[in-house]
Formats: structure tokens, sequence, C-alpha cells
């Protein structure tokens, strides 16, 4: 069985385990009406519409 040469820190192993909890970008998609980035699911922040019809009141 292998045996450690020299104790690990506390910051090396931790940042070791850190960097499992990683986050990647968020989902992007383009709204059909007005071509503007939003997220996928939800109603556009520039026009309002969703799933073809206008779910919210954008001014």
């Amino acid at each position: 069985m292998a045996v450690p040469k020299k104790k690990m820190s506390k910051s090396k192993s931790r940042s070791r385990k850190a960097s499992a909890w990683r986050v990647g970008s968020t989902a992007r998609s383009t709204c059909p009406r007005c071509s503007a980035v939003k997220r996928p699911h939800r109603a556009c922040g520039n026009c309002g519409w969703y799933a073809g019809r206008q779910a919210i009141e954008v001014d």
C-alpha cells in the first residue's frame, strides 16, 4: 500500500477538493421573436414573450 512521504497541507487538500465544485457557465438561447440572448425556458426580458405569447409586460 502506498504511503505519502510528506504531510499534505490543509490548503493543498482543500483546493484539490474544491476543484470538483466548479460551476460552469449558464446555458443561453436566443429569443425567436427579437433575437435577444436569454436563459432557456424563461420569458424574454427584452420583449416579454414566451412560448409564442406575451407572458410579461415590458416597458
